[in-house]
């Protein structure tokens, strides 16, 4: 008797370990919950991400739409076809920069230098192209270059050193502002060639239609494409993959946003030249980051240096890396920035704009403590920031009043970010 009742109790522990196995595949994979309900599996697992704190980038997402709502109903003129142009060929700079910023961030440091880097980058290009008589080409590679050495130089004194990346960086933010007043000379201003490589980054626009429509279905096969082969691999190999149905729905949001994006510009000037270089910018570091061995080694740094080590990661030269990609995208966003006012000058990388390139990358949705965000986290940051920015000047709002509510943003979403973790850690997912 006692045998029997062994082997039932046996039988139903087995059973509730099963169940329990299949309910943390669920949960760790949500594939095979949508493969199953389908739509009511979006549901199921939609509610157990807000449970569990993994917001992503609902939030600033939701924020964008809000931003949209007030101030085309405070002025029609907000969602028209030349300010939303304006706005997205504006937010490159900026956008660059905080490009750099997520990378830097993912190990949970900080980079106050690119700024100033940015301001010195251009500064370099303006004096070899104009003063020097290099081709603007080369002058333009050779800035790009020596942002990633300064980035470099930034890594080496932290990694191999132990220094303080704040301290180091605040220390780079001094040298690099006075490198840049040192460069421009007693003029302290060097106008370019409106009509040159860097005054075209933010000035030149495909006019003919077909560009725009083009770079919308191209976006949009692309995706479809990769997410395909991604689910037939996936499906090989015998794990979770995503229903076709869910890969035709993502795939025809995109269209819808990429179409209505193309319809938009061809109603201004046409596509910028500015917007696709940033997009290429963005989806080639998202595959980095997502596809690669190196983009997994920044998580896992970002998650825990001593396992990363231990995993047998090199950490030193993973954050010498990291911090030489934050200057090599701090120079290119400094070269757009001076070509949006075709010269370089004492203004270059200062103000707000160390704030904003953060920030963006912050209320984007990547972590200020490390190991997660994405690039295209910059992207909708910055989205977010210029909009405010544009919003308030259509309203003639005071400039104290625009730091102020850039600043009541930036602190809401540090709080969500805050309140996301310790939710995670409860729920067991962090």
């Amino acid at each position: 008797m006692s045998i029997d009742k062994t082997s039932a109790a046996t039988q139903d522990h087995e059973v509730v370990n099963t169940e329990a196995a299949a309910a943390a595949v669920t949960a760790v994979d949500p594939r095979l919950l949508v493969q199953e309900q389908g739509l009511a599996g979006y549901v199921t697992e939609f509610r157990r991400k807000m449970k569990a704190g993994e917001l992503g980038s609902l939030p600033v997402i939701l924020g964008l739409v809000v931003i949209c709502v007030i101030f085309q109903s405070l002025n029609s003129a907000f969602l028209s076809a030349q300010n939303i142009s304006d706005i997205t060929v504006t937010m490159v700079g900026t956008g660059m920069i905080s490009v750099g910023i997520v990378f830097v961030l993912l190990l949970g440091e900080i980079d106050l230098s690119v700024g100033s880097v940015s301001g010195a980058s251009s500064a370099i290009a303006a004096v070899l192209a104009v003063n020097q008589g290099w081709p603007e080409w080369a002058a333009v590679l050779f800035a790009i270059a020596a942002g990633v050495v300064i980035g470099a130089a930034h890594g080496f004194f932290f990694a191999v050193l132990g220094a303080p990346a704040f301290a180091v960086t605040l220390a780079g933010l001094l040298f690099w502002l006075g490198f840049m007043l040192q460069t421009l000379g007693e003029n302290g201003t060097i106008n370019l060639d409106s009509d040159g490589l860097i005054g075209n980054l933010t000035t030149y626009f495909f006019t003919d239609v077909a560009a725009a429509y083009g770079l919308a279905a191209f976006m949009t096969a692309v995706f479809f494409i990769t997410s395909f082969l991604s689910n037939r691999r996936r499906e090989a190999a015998g794990i979770p993959s995503r229903p076709l149905s869910d890969t035709i729905l993502r795939t025809v949001l995109l269209g819808a946003v990429s179409f209505a994006a193309a319809i938009m510009y061809n109603q201004y000037k046409g596509l910028p030249l500015a917007t696709v270089i940033f997009l290429v910018f963005l989806v080639g570091t998202d595959f980095v980051l997502r596809r690669t061995s190196y983009g997994r080694k920044v998580f896992a740094l970002g998650g825990s240096v001593e396992a990363s080590r231990r995993a047998g990661i090199n950490v030193t030269a993973v954050r010498i890396s990291v911090f030489a990609i934050s200057g090599g995208f701090a120079a290119i966003g400094g070269l757009f920035l001076a070509s949006k006012i075709a010269s370089a000058n004492q203004s270059a990388g200062t103000g707000d704009l160390l704030m904003n390139a953060i920030a963006a990358a912050v209320i984007g949705g990547t972590s200020l403590f490390g190991g997660r965000g994405r690039t295209w986290n910059a992207l909708l940051g910055v989205l977010v920031i210029v909009s405010i920015q544009y919003g308030l000047q259509l309203e003639s709002i005071a400039e104290p009043v625009k730091y102020m509510i850039t600043a009541g943003v930036l602190l809401t979403t540090v709080v969500i970010d805050s309140i996301t973790r310790k939710t995670q850690k409860t729920a067991g997912r962090a």
